[in-house]
């Protein structure tokens, strides 16, 4: 597809470089220079140096043929400008980053309609509800929802004395009530899709996929859940804080945010009535041992400095705070985040940019069925993806066991009428369902795909 990026930013640069890696045909236009010289240097796109919001621009990068605009500058208000000119010239699909907590679900959806924009995305809000997900689940290291959220894959880390060490997964049912599926597993840098006779080791990091609550209750059985989270200290003011207070506090956590600008103490002091805000520079580690981090079930880093969340993150892990939660948007931070022993990390801009392949996927669908969610796991080296079964695909009411399968992928769940199916050989794809399909990292379009 041609795609055109406006603003190549931290979030822009990240989408442009999960576009070109899909294979599309990308365009970025930035008004800095430096900033397209660099994404040149590094991916095979074409550029123009000015402004989204000028039509001469707009029309040398191509609006007029492009099958879909993204708009994700610093200024909101850019964005849709932008927006709304490429889809007047043009632009069959569009695409701006809005992220305003002024601009409410309201509002939204009227500029949605009225500018025509075919998706709105705010990458601190989806931070926070990542955050806020992981939260609700402890002894979660990446939670992600399907269909209506009662359907998840859970990534959790095999300890040491875990009952699931020296395990075979086809014994696994037997040992353990709950209904769940082990989709993934990553040893050693290495994704493994297993089968029954796969065994489990210590060290491994697992995907599972069931309901919600069938999961809880393997937690509970392997005596890893821990309790509920309700004090949070959140170290940062920023707006991924503010999003992430406000969807603690309406289910009854206790937050604390220290943020060293005043200014901005005040706003979120009007802002969040209900949290406690501390003006002071949360950096510093007496601080937070002062504003109580030795008490605290949760502490999430969330400054716009990558180095400054991993150590203070470091610092309250090794104060043994149950759950640390850290903010990083360089990848190469992230790895060494996860040697430093900081299992949680989030990436807005990754969350963003496995948004905007799953739409880019998804307008290219064509053979019976089309990805309604898809997600990197297992430190990026895996896929999960929900696929819609519409009524042209072609093997439905056929039992699995009868079809051929590529290799290193499985079908870790089927959604029914809100009924959700572990599958097994037996069981068929039917038009209507969701199904959720796990790959070692293999760029599926449609679900015709996982076959050979």
């Amino acid at each position: 597809m041609n795609i055109l990026v406006v603003g190549c930013g931290k979030i822009g640069s990240t989408i442009v470089a999960s576009l070109v890696e899909e294979g599309h045909n990308v365009m970025a236009v930035d008004n800095n220079p430096a900033v397209l010289e660099s994404i040149t240097n590094i991916y095979d796109v074409m550029t123009v140096c000015g402004s989204g919001t000028d039509c001469d621009i707009l029309a040398e990068a191509g609006a007029a043929d492009a099958e879909l605009v993204v708009a994700v500058t610093a200024s909101d208000e850019f964005n849709m400008l932008c927006c709304y000119l490429a889809k007047k010239m043009g632009a069959q699909h569009t695409i701006a980053r809005i992220r305003k907590p002024e601009y409410n679900i309201n509002s939204l959806s009227f500029l949605k309609q009225q500018l025509g924009l075919s998706l709105i995305i705010n990458p601190e809000m989806l931070a926070a509800k990542e955050i806020h997900n992981i939260i609700k689940v402890p002894s979660a290291l990446k939670i992600e929802s399907f269909s209506g959220r009662n359907f998840e894959i859970i990534e959790i880390m095999i300890g040491e004395g875990s009952p699931l060490h020296n395990i075979k997964l086809m014994d696994i049912r037997s040992k353990f009530k709950a209904k769940f599926l082990v989709s993934v597993v990553l040893r050693n840098n290495e994704v493994f899709i297993p089968d029954g006779h796969f065994v489990l080791r210590q060290g491994d990091k697992i995907g599972l996929t069931g309901e919600s609550g069938e999961i809880i209750k393997l937690l509970r059985a392997l005596g890893v859940e821990r309790k509920q989270a309700r004090n949070i200290m959140i170290l940062g003011g920023s707006s991924t804080a503010y999003y992430l207070s406000k969807l603690l506090i309406e289910t009854g956590h206790r937050v604390k945010i220290t943020e060293r600008s005043e200014s901005r103490c005040d706003e979120l002091s009007d802002l969040l009535p209900k949290a406690v805000i501390i003006n002071s520079d949360g950096a510093q580690q007496e601080v937070l041992e002062e504003e109580g981090l030795n008490t605290t079930d949760a502490f999430v880093a969330l400054t716009g400095m990558d180095e400054q969340n991993i150590l203070i993150s470091v610092f309250a892990r090794n104060k043994h705070v149950p759950k640390v939660i850290t903010k990083i948007n360089r990848p190469e931070l992230s790895e060494m985040a996860r040697n430093l022993g900081l299992d949680t990390v989030i990436s807005p801009k990754k969350i963003v940019s496995d948004i905007l392949v799953q739409y880019a996927r998804a307008l290219e669908n064509s053979l019976g069925s089309n990805v309604e969610t898809l997600y990197k796991i297992m430190d990026d080296k895996a896929e999960v993806m929900e696929f819609n079964v519409r009524a042209d695909f072609k093997y439905t009411n056929t039992p699995l066991k009868s079809l051929k399968f590529r290799p290193n992928l499985l079908i870790g769940g089927i959604i029914r009428n809100r009924k959700s199916i572990l599958p097994t050989g037996d069981d068929v794809i039917m038009v209507g369902d969701r199904v959720i399909v796990v790959s070692e990292s293999r760029r599926l379009n449609d679900l015709s795909d996982i076959l050979q």
